[in-house]
């Protein structure tokens, strides 16, 4: 045992799982695994929910997994915990992605607090936001969540950036979408009925059309209305890290739900976009047009809007055990 580690009985782990599993992931395929163990809780990718098309390198898995453990801190800090993460603890086990552990009792901060709350209510909006900017103090919020975790968000501000990224966005996603097999396993992914996991019809937005600005996945066929489309300027940041390493994808996975959890404590709503991601030669260019040093590992779209629902997640019992 960690001599770190601190041995309690006074902490829930049940709901630290439940909150772990509240974090986002590529077509909320949740694609992960705890496991009890000498008083910690240890973050498994989950290999039989592989995204082979969409993910075949287990980048997204591992920004779920960061995400998640990110859910898990928070967890053991509102139980009253200091919590004490390792990212990638034994080289030997690449799918053991990190071991979360109570190390001395404290109470939670403010920030912790706020961000707990933000926990249960984050959605991904897949909808039209309103016109109202975002302000300044929120935006140096959101960069500065993301630098507290080891990354940088970088807010692109005016038309002409945003439409670069625009650019390569649209054509990744065209890219993409005349792959069968990626279609295929967007349709798979896609709930049309009651579900634990995948998106449901209803919480996908609205049909994609050709005059959006940003592409999104055809996870619905709802139409819109014939005034109804996306606001024309969105605010867009791009998330990153220093380098790619599975250490730094997991990092990005932190920095993003701090990001997320951060937005929506300013009552903002955040829809992601990955397509550019997706793709090395789209995220090359997005890099190069960023005139950055790092990577890019996740696009964000900001701004105001209706609250979204939630999508569905496995329950606690079919992804927790203990040793």
């Amino acid at each position: 045992m960690d001599p770190e580690v601190a041995v309690t009985t006074d902490l829930d782990y049940s709901a630290a799982v439940a909150a772990a599993v509240r974090a986002p992931s590529l077509h909320n395929s949740q694609p992960w695994r705890f496991r009890l163990r000498d008083g910690a809780i240890e973050v498994w990718r989950d290999l039989d929910r592989r995204l082979p098309t969409t993910d075949p390198a287990g980048w997204g898995a591992r920004l779920a997994g960061g995400a998640a453990v990110f859910n898990l801190r928070l967890a053991l800090a509102w139980q009253g915990w200091e919590p004490l993460a390792r990212l990638l603890p034994e080289p030997s086990e690449p799918d053991l992605l990190a071991v979360v552990a109570p190390a001395r009792p404290r109470p939670a901060t403010p920030v912790e607090q706020r961000l707990w709350h933000a926990l249960w209510r984050r959605h991904s909006n897949r909808a039209p936001f309103w016109p109202d900017p975002v302000p300044a103090p929120a935006r140096a919020e959101l960069t500065a969540a993301a630098t507290a975790e080891g990354g940088w968000l970088e807010l692109l501000i005016g038309p002409g950036p945003v439409a670069a990224l625009a650019g390569v966005a649209r054509a990744a996603d065209q890219v993409l979408m005349q792959d069968p097999a990626y279609r295929a396993e967007l349709a798979a992914w896609t709930r049309t009925g009651p579900a634990a996991d995948g998106v449901p019809a209803g919480a996908g937005g609205l049909r994609p059309e050709p005059q959006d600005l940003l592409p999104q996945r055809p996870f619905s066929e709802h139409p819109r209305g014939p005034v109804v489309d996306f606001e024309p300027q969105p605010l867009v940041a791009v998330l990153g890290t220093a380098a790619d390493t599975a250490g730094d994808q997991l990092i990005a996975g932190l920095a993003l739900q701090r990001v997320l959890l951060t937005a929506t404590d300013q009552r903002l709503a955040v829809s992601l976009l990955s397509q550019p991601i997706e793709l090395p030669g789209a995220r090359e260019q997005l890099r190069l047009a960023l005139q950055q040093a790092g990577t890019p590992q996740m696009v964000l779209r900001i701004g105001y809007g209706r609250p979204g629902g939630p999508t569905p997640r496995r329950p606690v019992t079919e992804v927790f055990t203990s040793e």
